[in-house]
């Protein structure tokens, strides 16, 4: 099935300490079913994403599989990601300790998770270059990043990717940024299809896990924001589908270009969600549901605000 190349294995959540075997599973049935694209961080579970795709990939040929690596995140001892090391300096080092937690001598993509607005992107190109070169890395990609700073930074090298997120109650990206990526012949990445854990079928059930992650979540604006899940859920049980499906089949249906990640640890759950390539949106389909989503104001949704500065994190106005 080409259209299963769209798709990418989206492993923040994976770790040797919760449930392996079931996420060792999901990571070779992905590649059965034709998902060679897997995305993870040397930030994810400390380390834990990578020691656990090490594992599940021990065996399997490397050209089977395309290795997407972000970095530098900063984890609290208590799990929370409290700021950014983007340090050029600190680029050897990182990406040594995610070769040897993957058991690979190069990953096909690396990127920062995010800028730091006080790093010019001259010296983040210029040691990513230098990765390049020496053959630890195929490709350079970026992440959140705007459209100024993309320019910039592909005049000096070419951007294979980039990754943003992306969602019906998120979608900023297509006034500046896509139709960067678009002119330059970038290729990019989604994420965050099902608005960080909001527009799912399990929060109608009372199951907000990524309360932590999302304020969209929290006890005060998840009450506010259950209108439009249940007005979104009507039309996905008229599609006869789930709620999530409908979601990644809108998002690859409005970005025909563009890449999106499945994050999961359940082979049930990545079936599950394959199943919304085969479903079939009208126009008269997406205008319906862009009506639903702008006749609706969504109380918490200000994670792209968050910038950062010095590696600390900060919310811009």
């Amino acid at each position: 099935m080409e259209s299963i190349k769209r798709l990418g294995l989206g492993c923040m959540g994976m770790s040797l300490t919760r449930s392996p075997k079931r996420s060792i599973e999901t990571v070779h049935k992905a590649i059965d079913e034709g998902i060679t694209f897997l995305n993870t961080g040397n930030f994810y579970n400390c380390g834990g994403s990578e020691m656990l795709l090490g594992r599940a990939l021990n065996g399997i040929s490397r050209d089977k599989y395309f290795l997407s690596v972000k970095f530098g995140g900063l984890i609290s001892p208590d799990g929370k990601f409290y700021g950014l090391d983007v340090n050029p300096f600190h680029f050897k080092a990182q990406l040594n300790y995610s070769l040897k937690r993957l058991g690979v001598d190069y990953v096909d993509l690396y990127q920062p998770c995010r800028m730091d607005a006080k790093i010019p992107i001259e010296d983040i190109m210029s040691e990513m270059v230098d990765l390049k070169e020496k053959g630890f890395i195929r490709h350079i990609g970026l992440t959140e990043i705007d459209a100024a700073t993309l320019r910039k930074a592909h005049a000096i090298h070419l951007i294979y990717m980039i990754e943003l997120e992306y969602s019906l109650i998120d979608r900023e990206i297509e006034e500046e940024l896509l139709p960067t990526a678009k002119e330059l012949g970038i290729k990019v990445l989604l994420f965050g299809a099902m608005g960080h854990g909001l527009l799912n079928d399990s929060v109608l059930e009372g199951k907000t896990g990524s309360v932590n992650m999302s304020a969209m979540l929290s006890p005060e604006n998840l009450p506010k924001n259950l209108p439009l899940v249940r007005k979104l859920k009507e039309f996905a049980q008229s599609k006869n589908v789930s709620l999530s499906q409908l979601m990644l089949a809108w998002t690859l249906k409005q970005q025909p270009k563009a890449m999106a990640l499945i994050g999961t640890t359940s082979p049930d759950h990545l079936q599950d969600n394959i199943k919304a390539l085969s479903i079939e949106l009208t126009d008269s389909d997406m205008q319906e549901i862009n009506s639903i989503a702008s006749s609706h104001t969504v109380y918490g949704n200000a994670m792209r605000s968050l910038k950062f500065s010095d590696g600390r994190a900060y919310f811009e106005e």
